[in-house]
């Protein structure tokens, strides 16, 4: 009796998922998989796709808090200075009207942006940032490890605390998984606020631990601001045993733009805080102009209508008429992606993915490799970067328009995680990225197709089985 009544539960809960299924479909091959996951796998299937499988963006189970409100009040004439006339970005009006409809925010002219490369050049920008600090220090991180860089903060956040200076710290509770309880304390002790970004607990375990917040943000006093690849972590900087030093690339901001960097970090923290949201007027004070560069954020996320920086990346990609270089750590594209990519090189134009020789992930390194074969054969070069590991996610085209960010270029990123890019409408800071890519190049060798399709059976054999994993890594 007990068996038939649970055989019987199974089967009505298969039913409802094989309904949403229908019902919030992906795409169909996707839902294929999953429909004979749930009926070859008893009990686990069903547990496989309620941890990862199911369709967030039609759901959206964590739809954002007061995001319109907040967006709206960026985007009010008395916040926002200098948005860029479309007319003198004709080129890129696509991009931009793009960004706008999928992201919310609109471009903003007055802007200065400074590339950081790497972990020294980084981090020396933002402790000298956080010194100057008077109103307030807004964090948010993916991965925030305990360390030489961690410690240094706590004795730099000590100092601002007693100068009045609010700080907040948001930690995705995954990647910050190995913080302590200890260190957290000890920020709460001396009056910093730390809050952990879908946190691993029992009761939301299966809604809420395949989606995670991969943003890197600091915004200070709205004067200054940084994101892009590089998270708390003394591997920016030391490195490790077996990759050597994680080469990854940042930015610096200074202008209206920072608004939006600003608008992210509030509309995290609200999800978590909602009944403290962060709404006051001093955290969007005027900004005013520091450059002339243009620039737009993208902001994305498994509850957004839209995969935003996805369609960033695609629409870059497409727009390329001469040249597209991107260096990126995690190249699991997509169907969409990877049709963009190959297209484009078929077409003429010259397409180079950079990339690590090594990766901190098994499965990952044979899954990004299973890809390798199809973009050689459509022209893509594939370069394998040497000195260490190269962590950054940039994409630059044509010498006019590049983005720096979080974004990796891999279904997790596009589907599962909050992310954040910075798309950059000038000419000679995307020079200045493209030579910086090339001198790169130097640093490690480039597959050859022929010697490529010669591999080992055992090494096609270890892609063939890793790429089965793609959409969930």
């Amino acid at each position: 009796m007990t068996s038939a009544i649970i055989l019987s539960i199974y089967i009505i809960i298969g039913i409802i998922i094989v309904g949403r299924l229908l019902l919030y479909g992906m795409r169909p091959t996707k839902t294929l998989g999953w429909l004979l996951v749930i009926f070859t796998i008893p009990v686990g299937g069903i547990l496989l796709y309620l941890l990862l499988g199911r369709n967030r963006r039609k759901n959206k189970l964590f739809k954002l808090q007061q995001t319109d409100e907040i967006i709206s009040s960026l985007n009010n004439e008395k916040l926002l200075a200098s948005p860029i006339k479309q007319k003198d970005y004709k080129e890129h009006i696509k991009v931009i009207k793009l960004i706008v409809q999928n992201s919310g925010f609109i471009s903003s002219s007055g802007n200065r942006l400074k590339i950081l490369k790497n972990g020294n050049a980084t981090f020396t920008a933002i402790f000298e940032s956080l010194k100057k600090a008077e109103k307030f220090i807004h964090l948010e991180y993916y991965i925030f490890e305990e360390g030489r860089l961690a410690d240094n903060l706590f004795q730099l956040f000590e100092i601002k605390v007693k100068e009045g200076v609010e700080i907040r710290i948001l930690y995705d509770g995954i990647g910050s998984r190995h913080l302590s309880n200890q260190y957290i304390q000890k920020l709460k002790n001396i009056g910093v606020e730390v809050c952990s970004f879908l946190p691993i607990r029992f009761g939301k375990f299966l809604s809420s631990l395949n989606y995670r917040n991969h943003r890197k943000i600091i915004v200070i006093d709205n004067k200054i601001a940084f994101t892009g690849g590089i998270n708390v972590s003394d591997k920016y900087v030391t490195g490790d045993s077996y990759l050597g030093i994680w080469n990854d690339m940042h930015l610096q901001l200074e202008g209206p733009i920072i608004h939006s960097l600003q608008a992210i970090f509030i509309m995290d923290w609200n999800l978590i805080n909602s009944t403290t949201p962060l709404l006051a007027s001093e955290y969007f004070s005027p900004v005013i102009e520091m450059g002339d560069i243009a620039a737009q954020i993208v902001h994305s996320g498994p509850d957004e209508d839209f995969s935003a920086t996805q369609q960033l990346y695609f629409s870059l990609i497409n727009e390329a008429k001469d040249y597209v270089y991107i260096t990126n750590p995690y190249i699991i594209p997509g169907e969409a992606i990877l049709e963009a990519l190959k297209v484009a090189a078929l077409s003429g134009v010259d397409v180079r993915l950079l990339l690590s020789d090594k990766s901190d992930n098994f499965i990952v390194r044979w899954c990004v490799r299973s890809y390798f074969e199809s973009l050689l054969q459509a022209g893509v070069k594939i370069y394998l970067f040497l000195d260490g590991f190269v962590h950054s996610k940039t994409i630059v085209v044509d010498d006019t328009i590049c983005s720096i960010g979080t974004t990796n270029l891999d279904i997790r990123s596009f589907e599962q995680n909050y992310e954040v890019n910075v798309a950059i409408y000038d000419d000679d800071f995307s020079i200045a990225l493209k030579n910086d890519f090339i001198s790169d190049l130097k640093k490690g060798y480039q597959l050859n197709y022929q010697k490529f399709i010669n591999r080992p059976l055992k090494e096609k054999l270890k892609e063939g089985i890793a790429k089965i994993f793609s959409p969930v890594l």
